[in-house]
Order: structure tokens, then C-alpha cells, then sequence
């Protein structure tokens, strides 16, 4: 099983698709947020794992951009795609994160649209990729 993990960045009206992701309770409750994605499978193609994971978490489709970012953590590749929004609904992914309301196992997955000026205000990890989609915001949105 491969460590890699497939992203897109996806830009979306005046906007950017996040997860809002809420884990643990009461004074332990963390909440943040990430680009939507998830682990390479045997024999996908970094991109074709991209196309699935946006599928399965957001019930999206999308066309990847030639703009790659490759990031590095703990020995794992992330790579981040800019992708184009295609069709569907977003929120409207049937894999099991999104689905499965064990929350005290998986914590809550909410797919969100962040306004393109709120980028910078919210809790975006990693903070590596929060900061390139602020340092490169004009090639992001076009």
C-alpha cells in the first residue's frame, strides 16, 4: 500500500473546497481544516487516486491542472493538484468518511466552500500548503 497521499485544490465560484474536519469533545475538540483527499491505492496513478478521492469525498468531478505541489511529512508524499470543478454536487460523496457517523471513531468530515479572502483566517493544515495557496493565490485563481 502505497504512503502517498493525492489532493486537489479546488477553486469553486469566489471560493476554495476545504473539509472542515471536528475531532474529540469538550475541552478536547479540534477543529481545522484541509484540502480534500486521501491515500493512493495499489496500482492507481497518483492523478487517478486524486480523481477517485475527490469522488468519493465530495461526489464531484474535476480535470487536474498541469500545477502540481509535492510536499513531504513523516515519509510520506502529499501531492497537491489544482484541479478545475467540473459537475456534481458538492457534498454529495458517498465514501465511508463521509458517510459514517461514528464520530468517536472518525470525527466529522463537512466538505465547505471558504471564501478566497478567508483563506488566511482559517485553520488550514498543513500550514505549508495553506501558505503556497496564499503565496501562489493568482496562478490558483484565475
Amino acid at each position: 500500500m502505497s504512503k502517498n497521499r493525492a489532493s486537489a485544490i479546488i477553486p469553486y465560484n469566489d471560493g476554495l473546497v476545504v473539509i472542515k474536519r471536528i475531532k474529540g469533545k469538550g475541552e478536547e475538540k479540534e477543529e481545522y481544516y484541509t484540502i480534500p483527499g486521501g491515500g493512493q491505492e495499489e496500482l492507481e496513478t497518483i492523478q487517478e487516486a486524486t480523481i477517485r478521492e475527490i469522488r468519493e469525498e465530495l461526489g464531484i468531478e474535476i480535470k487536474l491542472t498541469n500545477k502540481c505541489y509535492e510536499l513531504e511529512s513523516k515519509g510520506r508524499k502529499q501531492y497537491f493538484f489544482v484541479a478545475e470543478y467540473k459537475s456534481g454536487e458538492i457534498g454529495s460523496g458517498k465514501g465511508d468518511e463521509m458517510t459514517n457517523i461514528d464520530y468517536e471513531k472518525y470525527g466529522a468530515y463537512i466538505p465547505e466552500v471558504i471564501k478566497k479572502e478567508e483563506i488566511e483566517n482559517i485553520r488550514l493544515l498543513p500550514d505549508e500548503i495553506k501558505r503556497i495557496i496564499i503565496s501562489d493565490f493568482n496562478k490558483i485563481f484565475k
